[in-house]
């Protein structure tokens, strides 16, 4: 597969995430995973997993408030020890949405490891800026 049939593919997933986001929040590690995925145009929930809360406690919180999430730690070393204690602690709430992170996993790992460099590497496979979700030109009409 070369860049730009990767690029495709991940636009494709992204697409996808982006429409699943819109009713399911993504649970990510920290505030500049966040901003990457708002950098590609995700616009639903996007939640830190470092809010200031311990482990067990944010879990809870995220049980109490939904039913299902969708998973997307990093896949460096830490990212899969978190993965793992969180989707122990979620069961039953993020299986279903398992294959976004193991698509976007398999399509980056020779290049990055985490959600931060996303856009980066999209940009670079892609030769443009990558955004997803519904065009947002012309919103306004031509004022």
């Amino acid at each position: 597969m070369n860049d730009f049939e990767r690029a495709e593919r991940l636009k494709e997933v992204f697409e996808s995430l982006y429409e699943v986001n819109k009713r399911i929040p993504i649970i990510v590690e920290g505030k500049r995973d966040i901003s990457a995925l708002r950098k590609i145009g995700l616009v639903g929930d996007i939640i830190a997993l470092h809010g200031g809360k311990g482990l067990y406690e944010f879990c809870d919180d995220i049980a109490e408030r939904f039913h299902k999430i969708i998973l997307l730690m990093d896949w460096d070393e830490k990212g899969e020890s978190l993965h793992k204690n969180v989707s122990g602690h979620l069961k039953g709430m993020w299986e279903e949405f398992s294959p976004f992170r193991e698509v976007i996993k398999i399509l980056c790992q020779k290049d990055i490891k985490d959600i931060e460099g996303i856009p980066v590497l999209l940009e670079r496979l892609a030769g443009e800026e990558v955004r997803v979700g519904e065009e947002r030109e012309g919103f306004l009409g031509d004022i």
